[in-house]
């Protein structure tokens, strides 16, 4: 969903996909009145009485609300949508003995600290959490005792999400603490106008097709770029960006499939660093850091001709380019399928409205619900089935083109392998990104020595 970041940090790359919550918060707000349009329906709601009720109800537990009314609280981070997009209006309309109150912490570097504080003191908590898809796998590690098994809830289906997303918020002993919202498939967004007067292809297809396979043939579009570069621009925005789109789209990256650190030897982080360093040396990159001012800018004054483009970044550069970027933007394949962001809605044992909680979570996260937010925030839906509803297959973005968002990320979705993670996945992607790299791009340091900077800063976060 547009509009969340979950790691900010020191403005990770690795953490990028999870640090998009806050950042482009105000973009969710745009995207309210405009962008995505799923099907006829501009504003993105469902013709009335579509949203299925939820299975098991909307009691459990009494007091808290108003009327005698129960109140089911829910903490999330940066902007959902749920609200916005009418959700809890609707919810509370199909149970009038449910009233919901949402409570948002901004960043998540400071709402994830703050949860698992409360996770150890047993109280303090929302009857629903969510949990940042850069967090999933060491919350399911050490805390899986601390939720509910929503696998086991009534109206959930295993088979009802993707399977990868479904296996990151399961634990060993088949426990599944998250239901999935949003995922971010990664995508690539390029001015069409500069790619033109470089002598590329600009239809979408064709663009895709330059790169499709294998990020190395996107440096060597970007190589075909600089040949006849429009003054002043250059192929991409950012090494870091670059880093993370290639690394995201490999299922074994930082730890091993026995969860061993394996980032020493792992190809994927090996492949990725090579590509990106080299682009920076190459001048193929603007030598930005993303989500910081000069970025900010460099989408309006066109800088650079293409970025990484998971659906939330569609808000984000609505937002930073402006009117003048409208229809020289659109949106092709990567190439090759990744993810970059996400979340999930959690149930803690010590809920106060357990019963009623569960069944909040299992509606907000069914189909129709997810599809009616991706035409809202364009989070990209985790349930596969909402890929058949109008919202999302016939989602078309007037800013870009008339791209057909929805198609061309739900093909990335389908894609998507199954991560390998660890408990410090986040810190060890910002590790590399934030430090080796931005020392290449940034200060032009060898690649060598850049790496060595790499490990120490690794061995210090994961206490090596």
């Amino acid at each position: 969903m547009t509009g969340r970041t979950g790691h900010e940090g020191r403005g990770a790359a690795a953490g990028r996909g999870r640090r998009w919550r806050t950042v482009a918060a105000a973009v969710a707000l745009l995207l309210l009145g405009a962008g995505v349009c799923g099907g006829c329906a501009e504003d993105g709601g469902a013709p009335g009485g579509r949203a299925p009720r939820a299975a098991g109800g909307g009691g459990g537990g009494s007091g808290g609300g108003h009327g005698g009314r129960t109140t089911v609280t829910i903490g999330t981070f940066g902007v959902f949508g749920y609200r916005q997009a009418g959700l809890y209006a609707e919810y509370e309309r199909l149970h009038p003995d449910v009233s919901i109150k949402e409570s948002v912490i901004e960043r998540n570097d400071t709402y994830y600290p703050q949860l698992l504080t409360h996770l150890a003191a047993g109280g303090g908590l929302a009857d629903i959490q969510a949990i940042e898809t850069g967090n999933i796998t060491e919350v399911v590690t050490t805390q899986a005792g601390r939720f509910v098994d929503l696998g086991r809830a009534p109206g959930v289906r295993a088979g009802d999400w993707l399977g990868w997303k479904w296996a990151q918020a399961t634990a060993r002993g088949g426990r599944t603490i998250g239901l999935g919202t949003d995922i971010g498939p990664l995508a690539v967004c390029y001015r069409k106008d500069l790619f033109a007067r470089a002598g590329l292809p600009t239809d979408r297809e064709s663009v895709g097709r330059l790169w499709a396979g294998d990020w190395h043939r996107f440096l060597e579009t970007g190589r075909a770029y600089r040949r006849a570069a429009p003054a002043g621009t250059v192929f991409t925005d950012s090494a870091a960006g670059l880093y993370t789109a290639a690394v995201q789209g490999h299922a074994v990256r930082y730890y091993d499939r026995r969860g061993r650190l394996a980032h020493r030897d792992s190809p994927a982080v090996k492949d990725s660093w090579e590509l990106a360093v080299g682009a920076a040396r190459e001048g193929l990159t603007a030598r930005l850091r993303q989500f910081e001012k000069p970025w900010d800018q460099a989408f309006a004054n066109g800088r650079f001709a293409t970025v990484a483009c998971p659906p939330w970044m569609l808000g984000y550069i609505k937002q930073k380019a402006g009117e003048a970027g409208r229809d020289r933007w659109d949106v092709a394949a990567a190439p090759r399928p990744a993810n970059w962001g996400g979340s999930f809605l959690a149930v803690p044992t010590a809920a106060r409205h357990r019963r009623a909680a569960v069944a909040l979570a299992v509606w907000l996260t069914a189909p129709a619900q997810q599809a009616r937010l991706f035409a809202r925030q364009a989070g990209l839906p985790s349930t596969p089935a909402a890929y058949a509803l109008p919202e999302v297959a016939d989602a078309r973005d007037p800013y870009f083109g008339g791209a057909p968002v929805g198609r061309i990320f739900a093909a990335a979705a389908r894609g998507i392998p199954t991560p390998v993670t660890g408990p410090k996945e986040q810190q060890v992607g910002t590790a590399v990104t934030d430090v080796g790299i931005a020392q290449v791009e940034q200060q032009g340091r060898s690649p060598a020595a850049a790496w060595r900077a790499t490990l120490k800063e690794i061995e210090n976060v994961v206490d090596e």
